[in-house]
């Protein structure tokens, strides 16, 4: 279990930024699940989620980039949830999967050039003596902007994006799990976009800002 409780390059778990907000967040249990149920909140609603500040610099897919942000992606935030983690001594690692996301807004289907969202990050804990996956992309008020359930997370079971929202239309659908790693394969996690949003990568190619939850409100 070593190299899933050693702090590593984008899972930066002795990054003082990330300390300390392991430190606050992990509560006052010493229970490594309470611990682990505290930073999974912690890290889903303190987080905004913004797809927007993705970016080719890899400096931004550190865990501790998402803390000091203050929004990010689920990747990074996946990576923090993992490092608070591994600073707390809950053995984690970083899982990547393939999913086709049903309800994303118009503009950013239009920059994606797809409904598919390539190498979706969520973290993996070891509880209990078992690995579980956590999914703390998603803030809460996020979910309440798009009618879906927001993911909860009880250290037990798996905690994956839910295939339908509260109106039964489709939400989410995993399509290709990449596996897990004890740090993210940054080779592989933007070989793998390169591929799938060859737009992305043209030196002209911007994302630009955006707020997904003001784009829900005018969808």
């Amino acid at each position: 279990m070593r190299e899933y409780l050693e702090p590593s390059r984008f899972i930066d778990s002795d990054h003082p930024a990330v300390v300390e907000f392991a430190e606050r967040a992990r509560g006052a249990s010493d229970e490594p699940l309470q611990q682990a149920l505290n930073l999974y909140y912690a890290v889903r609603d303190g987080i905004r989620y913004n797809p927007y500040v993705f970016s080719r610099n890899e400096e931004t897919l550190k865990a501790s980039y998402a803390v000091l942000s203050g929004e990010s992606y689920c990747v990074p935030k996946a990576a923090l949830l993992s490092a608070c983690a591994r600073h707390c001594g809950i053995p984690a690692r970083i899982g990547l999967a393939d999913v086709r996301n049903h309800l994303s807004t118009p503009r950013l289907i239009e920059l994606l050039r797809t409904e598919v969202f390539a190498m979706h990050g969520y973290s993996e804990l070891f509880l209990e003596g078992c690995w579980v996956k956590a999914t703390p992309a998603f803030n809460l008020s996020l979910c309440k902007l798009f009618k879906v359930e927001p993911l909860e997370f009880d250290g037990i079971h798996d905690s994956v994006f839910h295939a339908y929202n509260q109106e039964g239309q489709r939400y989410m659908e995993y399509l290709c799990d990449h596996g897990q790693f004890a740090d993210l394969p940054v080779e592989l996690f933007y070989k793998h976009l390169a591929h799938c949003y060859p737009h992305l990568f043209e030196d002209a190619f911007r994302l630009g800002d955006g707020d997904l939850a003001s784009e829900v409100v005018r969808s």
